[in-house]
């Protein structure tokens, strides 16, 4: 009887193996999809975060006077290009303990290369928050010094406490996408060289406080409209893998509260606003969209629905009277970073304590020591930098504006000038 099986378990053998094959194979293809699909995915989100760095340099230059708006774009493409190089060189092997220039560094479940440009795009974001608050004043090639410096060594060495798997994340510390890691490093960063290089010529004057309003708002209003967009890459992306149900729907949950906290965030802002000078004020509305993000960003997948609102609607108060407060003190920070990125940072990442059920002393211990390290780091380097090589540009260079004195060149050129009879006359 068992030996007339045998031709049965034959069959059974040969009908079966193409049919493992096949199984083996579409397990294999669906394997390598999930692989695309992370891969492509997060890609798309840092190029959506990408589209943050033209958002900055719009919002900055319009905040700022005419005369510096070309001197703002060189800044901000100069921040993009350097930490595409010192973070690929140094900085993602100091955060994460990659080798240098990423040379054999694999991830999972995406290419290492991948990785690594998401990664980059943040730290470049960490700089180029700081661009706008010494805007008018700083000199050009001091900047850049400090750009290679944060983005290969200030921000990769903060981030590797939580993000890097550091003493902070051995705690517990909990930032989703960065309201401590980039904001509120970016954000006291920047409150260290407004220190440093002081107020432009003519803020302060005795007691009194003189506005110096931005060229162009409709501008910076566009640069805030990028920023609110590429804001869905920056917390979408954070969630790191997209293949599964799971994913979706957690991907699906982090870009409704992300929209929630900015709708929040601007409409306490406006209404603020509007209470305290008896007209809605456009540029703190605007800081009121980026405070809202930046207070969802630590918690946009555990803070939903109406607390998502509620988070953001508190970033838009705080940043309300954090810019006054300033004012007040006699720091000049022309485009409100320290407020908008710093104090939204700090409160963004308690907020995930307060809504989201994290620990909050461990939340108010981690966003304090990103806070504090970043403005002491940051303070050091201006002014190791003012002693070297010089800080401010001559009050004479300020006053005429830096695109002309740092880049010998105008944003805006008079059409009267196009017609001048020399220059008409140069062509002959």
């Amino acid at each position: 009887m068992r030996h007339s099986l045998v031709p049965w378990v034959r069959t059974a053998v040969l009908v079966s193996t193409p049919l493992l094959g096949t199984a083996f194979a579409q397990g294999e293809s669906i394997a390598d999809l999930a692989y695309a699909l992370d891969t492509f995915a997060l890609l798309m989100c840092a190029v959506l975060v990408i589209h943050m760095k033209p958002g900055f340099a719009l919002l900055e230059a319009g905040l700022h006077g005419s005369k510096n708006a070309i001197n703002i774009f060189m800044k901000n493409f100069a921040t993009f290009a350097i930490a595409g190089l010192a973070f690929w060189a140094v900085g993602f092997s100091i955060m994460y303990g990659a080798p240098f220039f990423i040379s054999g560094y694999e991830a999972d479940p995406y290419p290492g290369s991948a990785d690594f440009f998401f990664q980059m795009v943040f730290a470049a974001t960490a700089a180029t928050i700081v661009s706008g608050a010494i805007g008018g004043r700083m000199k050009f090639g001091a900047y850049l010094v400090f750009a290679l410096v944060m983005t290969a060594i200030i921000y990769p060495f903060l981030g590797a406490w939580h993000w890097g798997g550091g003493w902070l994340a051995e705690m517990g510390f909990y930032d989703f996408a960065g309201s401590s890691v980039v904001h509120a490093v970016g954000g006291f960063a920047a409150l260290g060289g407004v220190l440093a290089v002081g107020p432009r010529i003519g803020r302060y004057v005795g007691s009194r406080i003189v506005a110096m309003p931005g060229h162009n708002l409709p501008l910076a209003g566009v640069g805030v409209f990028l920023l609110w967009i590429g804001w869905f890459g920056f917390n979408g992306g954070s969630q790191l893998m997209f293949s599964s149900a799971a994913d979706a729907q957690a991907i699906a949950t982090v870009f409704l509260n992300t929209n929630l906290g900015a709708a929040g965030g601007a409409f306490a802002a406006l209404f603020l606003s509007w209470a305290i000078f008896k007209k809605p004020d456009f540029s703190m509305t605007l800081n009121g969209v980026i405070a809202g993000l930046v207070s969802i960003t630590a918690g946009p997948d555990v803070i939903d629905g109406i607390w998502a609102v509620v988070a953001g609607a508190i970033g838009g108060v705080l940043v309300t009277y954090s810019i006054l407060l300033l004012d007040r003190l006699k720091i000049d920070d022309p485009v409100g970073a320290v407020s908008a990125h710093g104090t939204a940072g700090v409160w963004g990442t308690l907020a995930v304590g307060v809504f989201g059920g994290a620990n909050l002393f461990t939340q108010l211990l981690g966003t304090l020591a990103y806070a504090g390290v970043a403005f002491v780091a940051s303070f050091a380097l201006f002014t190791a930098l003012k002693a070297v090589m010089g800080l401010r540009v001559s009050a004479h260079e300020e006053v005429t504006g830096l695109d002309a004195a740092e880049h010998g060149a105008l944003a805006y050129v008079n059409a009267d000038s196009l017609n001048d009879p020399v220059l008409l006359g140069a062509g002959d």
